[in-house]
């Protein structure tokens, strides 16, 4: 194979790609969600450490469909860290790196169209591994439906099932959406100054990716456990928070702010997992990117 006959997105990349994403996700204060500087909810950085190596190699594994990566990675996460640690971030991340894998040039324009085909194409077995993974992982506040039970073997594709759900649930949403929230609300926030921020070790982009989410919407992991009130608070408190730091002077007192609200939320329990998984698969298609460049 000659050297113009390297795919852009060759596994070893998307590997390295995915822990970088996941490893940077979890170095930044994020209120509320795990991250190197506290642990909460009954978990640390090293149970996400440990779910992270697990299935990066299934992740980046080119001859899987989006549907076995899922339930693999999955299965292997979950074994690794001993409970759910990142099954919304594998549900993005699958399509993410199968979608790199089938285009030729490492743009960000190629890279969205090709996962808007990925999405398009998902089978009848895709769907049934996704909804094998789901109920495997069983995530915080997974309640049962008369229809369409990821309990159950599903009769409609897995397209169609997101879209079921994809009214109160934003990792399903971007099913449907084509990741719409990844490509017009994360990558943007990557470039968003002040630089000082961008480039504090504890804070950085995934600190302000993660806040451009939280609060953006109302988180579905809190909409699961708590309600759709109680997330639309915490969005509103993320929202007067960003407004709030905005008028500090420096990183540091960024950081001590930001680790305060972080102290707050997790005494109160309010976790919003689904934001720091949006983040994660931001980074995650950012870095594929660069590698590739």
């Amino acid at each position: 194979m000659g050297e113009a006959d390297v795919p852009s997105f060759p596994p070893r990349r998307i590997e390295a790609a995915f822990l970088k994403a996941c490893r940077a996700e979890i170095a930044a204060i994020k209120p509320g969600n795990v991250h190197i500087h506290a642990a909460g909810h009954g978990m640390d950085a090293a149970t996400f450490e440990r779910a992270a190596l697990a299935c990066a190699p299934v992740i980046a594994d080119p001859s899987l469909s989006v549907g076995a990566r899922i339930l693999q990675a999955t299965r292997l996460s979950f074994s690794a860290a001993g409970c759910n640690a990142n099954l919304g971030i594998v549900l993005l991340a699958a399509p993410l790196a199968k979608a790199a894998q089938g285009v030729s040039e490492p743009r960000l324009d190629a890279l969205r169209d090709g996962l808007r085909d990925v999405l398009a194409t998902l089978s009848p077995d895709d769907a049934a591994d996704a909804f094998a993974a789901i109920a495997h992982a069983s995530p915080g506040g997974l309640g049962a439906r008369a229809d369409h039970d990821v309990r159950e073997v599903p009769t409609i594709g897995l397209l169609e099932a997101m879209a079921l759900a994809a009214e109160t649930d934003r990792i399903a949403r971007q099913f449907v959406s084509g990741f719409e929230d990844i490509f017009e609300i994360g990558l943007p926030a990557c470039r968003i100054e002040p630089k000082s921020l961008f480039d504090h070790p504890d804070l950085g982009p995934a600190f302000k990716v993660y806040l451009s989410f939280a609060g953006g919407f109302a988180d579905s992991h809190i909409i699961r456990k708590f309600g759709a009130s109680t997330a639309e608070t915490t969005r509103k408190r993320f929202a007067d928070f960003v407004a709030r730091i905005t008028h500090l002077g420096d990183a540091e007192s960024v950081r001590t702010a930001a680790l305060a609200f972080d102290r707050d939320l997790k005494a109160e329990g309010l976790n919003p997992g689904t934001s720091a998984d949006l983040t994660v698969a931001t980074l995650f298609a950012r870095f594929m990117l660069r590698s590739a460049t």
